[in-house]
């Protein structure tokens, strides 16, 4: 696979390109860039299938140089120093990302995964757009809007307020939606919580995580649950009650 470095920090760059060498063999690194624009007129010209890049950068940042670009008929992996709402955002669109300095299993995963999706969808990059701090319509710490979830078919794009209530199954966790739809996808229910507990979601049990706008009744009794919209009772553990009524403003 044919790939580019797009970063304005050169240390960033070489060393990304040893790991690529070291580690992903399947890489042919066709360009090195620490200058935006000319990693634009590489893309057009090169055509690459698969480009690493940071995201803030003068002249022109990530969002500005893909607005160049048009259609992005390649995959994109954004590499970024850790930031809260950043990493929120990559997770809201579902887009690969990786947080700087670069861990060798995270690279050789996220490349394993560009060998099977040849290019993002262009919701991906509206999501993104609408969640990564200081962008034009960025939400901020709010989940109100939409989410991508990856799934066995490809992507799915729904609002986060059909989200009835999230439950874990091991490794994966099932979304109940108010349509009555269910996707299962490829995250711990940890991983979701990350994401969604800033807003209307909060985890009540080590099992579920539960859209505060769709609970219709709190149940006591010799165990407490909530009677979702759906009909769903969903338990609440004995040291999340607290917790939850403080959310919900209950006394």
């Amino acid at each position: 696979m044919k790939a580019l470095i797009i970063d304005d920090e050169p240390d960033n760059v070489r060393l990304l390109a040893l790991q690529l060498a070291r580690h992903c063999p399947q890489i042919d690194l066709a360009g090195q860039f620490t200058d935006s624009t000319e990693g634009l007129r590489a893309i057009q010209t090169l055509q690459p299938g698969l480009v690493f890049m940071d995201i803030e950068m003068p002249v022109m940042n990530g969002f500005q140089l893909l607005e160049r670009v048009g259609d992005v008929n390649f995959h994109i992996v954004f590499v970024t120093a850790y930031d809260q709402y950043a990493v929120r955002a990559f997770r809201f669109s579902a887009l690969d990302y990786l947080l700087k300095p670069i861990d060798t299993v995270d690279l050789i995963a996220t490349v394993r995964r560009a060998e099977t999706t040849t290019r993002i969808n262009p919701k991906q990059l509206e999501l993104m757009r609408q969640y990564y701090p200081g962008s034009q319509g960025s939400a901020g710490s709010s989940v109100k809007g939409r989410i991508a979830l990856p799934h066995a078919s490809g992507m799915v794009f729904i609002e986060t307020k059909q989200i009835i209530y999230c439950e874990a199954d091991s490794n994966y966790t099932r979304f109940h939606l108010q349509s009555g739809d269910m996707y299962s996808v490829t995250k711990t229910l940890g991983d979701v919580q990350d994401v969604l507990e800033t807003g209307d979601f909060v985890r009540v049990h080590r099992q579920y995580m539960v859209n505060l706008e769709h609970i219709q009744k709190l149940v006591k009794g010799e165990g407490t649950y909530l009677l979702m919209t759906n009909g769903a009772s969903i338990p609440v553990a004995r040291q999340q009650k607290d917790r939850l009524m403080e959310r919900f403003g209950w006394v």
